[in-house]
């Protein structure tokens, strides 16, 4: 299936590892160029060489924290003068604490809020005027099952994801005149570092095993399993594609079925 994203580019954000890096390898397996960032240089690095030379497509990498709004501003405009446009930007970030509501503090909310809130706004103020000039964009951005279904002790995740989910339909319903598609994945509990310390938190809570932990989340999906860093970034390739051309201000939820609602 042609998804029409050859020579496209595409920004990744937090795309050293986990979900991130795997969408930056799918997009380029499709023939895009890939502009990423991270904290960690070495991992991104890594993570960039990779790339390359499993796809032979471009990459440009620039180690930064993504609550700095000048850094990501640079980081967009580099990208732009590097490969002349930002066609599909991904934003993504870790989660915050594992803590229930009483334990959290005013600087665990504001944290929580800048990595997880407002660097989706300043990826978002970054990219839609490239993409307006164009009259063609895709923003997608990564948060979790908790914008649907709240999971215990994520309680700031559970609210902050949340207004990433209200952006997301604000900004569907302004630029859709623009040919900007602005859509929201919400990954399940799927195997990757945020996971196993999430794991390390819940098993220290209750007193059991970390196995323990993963096979009750795995039990409480229809599929029985964990989802895969790749089985999320092939939903997020496929929004950002001429394939899903019609679909704007939603949450897809790639869960194996874990979500209870209708």
């Amino acid at each position: 299936m042609n998804l029409g994203l050859q020579k496209r580019v595409a920004i990744v954000a937090a795309s050293s590892q986990g979900i991130g890096r795997a969408t930056a390898h799918a997009f380029a397996a499709e023939g895009c160029r890939i502009a990423m960032c991270a904290r960690g240089a070495n991992t991104l690095q890594q993570a960039a060489d990779e790339i390359r030379q499993k796809h032979g497509t471009e990459v440009y990498a620039e180690p930064f924290d993504v609550t700095d709004h000048a850094a990501v501003q640079s980081f967009v405009e580099a990208t732009v003068s590097k490969f002349g446009s930002a066609d599909i930007c991904v934003t993504n970030a870790g989660g915050p604490p594992a803590k229930g509501f009483l334990a959290t503090s005013s600087e665990d909310w504001q944290k929580a809020i800048d990595l997880n809130l407002l660097s989706t706004v300043y990826f978002a103020h970054a990219v839609i005027p490239h993409m307006q000039k164009k009259r063609w964009g895709r923003i997608v951005t990564i948060t979790s099952i908790t914008t649907k279904q709240p999971v215990a002790d994520l309680v700031l995740s559970n609210a902050v994801r949340a207004g990433v989910v209200g952006l997301v339909k604000s900004l569907a319903n302004e630029f859709g005149k623009d040919n900007i598609l602005v859509n929201n994945i919400g990954p399940g509990f799927t195997a990757t570092a945020r996971l196993i310390e999430l794991a390390a938190s819940r098993s220290t809570a209750l007193n059991k095993k970390q196995s323990e932990i993963f096979e009750g989340w795995a039990a409480d999906a229809p599929l029985k399993r964990l989802g895969q860093p790749e089985e999320v970034a092939d939903a997020i390739v496929w929004l950002a594609s001429d394939r899903a051309s019609y679909i704007t201000g939603q949450t897809l939820l790639v869960d194996g079925g874990m979500y209870k609602g209708l």
